[in-house]
């Protein structure tokens, strides 16, 4: 049987995959976990077996009103307003949210 975990890292290999090969993309420990940055800032990262993504504030605050995914807190009581934690069980989001993810933060990180 495959772990929770084991299962978010495959899908999280497979989804990076294409990322990689991007300019300006570079994978690899960023905040003690897996993840992707473009152009040196941080837009998908695999914690704790669940991705979590970078979208503007009023998407994720739109995906956590909606219990798309939940608000991400690398210590509690610090919420970031931007982040965006989606369960391995949401998997069939993570291409888009990534996909969006990346948008985002090129834009932001002057593509």
């Amino acid at each position: 049987m495959v772990s929770g975990n084991d299962r978010a890292e495959r899908l999280f290999e497979e989804l990076t995959e294409d990322y990689r090969q991007r300019p300006g993309v570079v994978f690899g420990r960023m905040m003690s976990s897996d993840g992707l940055r473009v152009n040196g800032k941080i837009f998908a990262m695999l914690v704790r077996g669940r991705l979590v993504v970078k979208v503007p504030a009023e998407r994720a605050a739109d995906l956590i009103d909606r219990g798309a995914g939940q608000a991400f807190e690398p210590r509690p009581g610090r919420r970031m307003r931007e982040w965006v934690v989606l369960d391995v069980s949401d998997d069939t989001i993570w291409p888009d949210l990534t996909a969006e993810a990346f948008d985002y933060v090129s834009t932001i990180s002057g593509r």
